[in-house]
């Protein structure tokens, strides 16, 4: 019954050792495991190199090559700007000019009509034709005739070329004849009235 119990003993004893052994082989394998998984991770991590200065010598380069485009683009816009404008003072009056010739044709008209007519209060009604024209012309581009004869003198609008005694008290201090008339274009002074004042 005694070797029963020391064979029973042992057995158990090897039971325990192998499995002893057993879990040691489990840890060892789950150490490589996780010691491989690691490597795996690392190796998948990508390698960041470090970013490289550049020289002065391309410093240099990079802001020279960007100031000769620079200088390049402002040059073309510069000789853009410059035509147009030169198109621009060539062709400004155009459309001035264009709504001007119908008046010079009941001119011209009014000319053929004086050589040819005896009638002068139809060339008085030619004449006058004209003006009418003319200063609808003038309204549409802004241009408006300066009020004078009976205002008060005003240097901003007036011209004063001489004084003469003053009809009537009234027109003291005040325009009483105007010698050539005065123009605005929007509301700006683009020819004096030149004006007499009484006194």
């Amino acid at each position: 019954m005694g070797k029963k119990k020391n064979k029973k003993a042992s057995d158990s004893t090897e039971n325990l050792q192998e499995e002893e052994l057993i879990n040691n082989e489990q840890v060892n394998k789950d150490t490589a495991e996780s010691s491989e998984a690691q490597k795996e991770e690392k190796k998948e991590e990508p390698i960041i190199e470090p970013v490289k200065e550049p020289t002065f010598e391309e410093k240099y380069n990079n802001l020279n090559d960007k100031y000769l485009r620079l200088s390049a683009e402002f040059d073309n816009y510069r000789k853009r700007t410059l035509k147009e404008r030169m198109d621009l003072i060539k062709s400004a009056g155009e459309d001035i000019l264009v709504n001007f010739l119908p008046v010079l044709d009941n001119i011209q008209r009014a000319q053929q009509s004086v050589n040819d007519s005896k009638d002068i209060k139809a060339i008085g009604e030619g004449v006058n034709l004209i003006i009418k024209t003319m200063s609808d012309f003038l309204l549409q581009k802004g241009i408006k005739e300066i009020e004078a004869v009976g205002k008060e003198f005003d240097t901003d609008l007036h011209e004063a070329l001489t004084k003469i005694p003053a009809p009537s008290k009234k027109l003291k201090g005040k325009v009483v004849d105007v010698i050539e008339k005065g123009y605005t274009l929007n509301e700006k002074v683009i020819r004096f009235a030149k004006v007499v004042i009484g006194e």
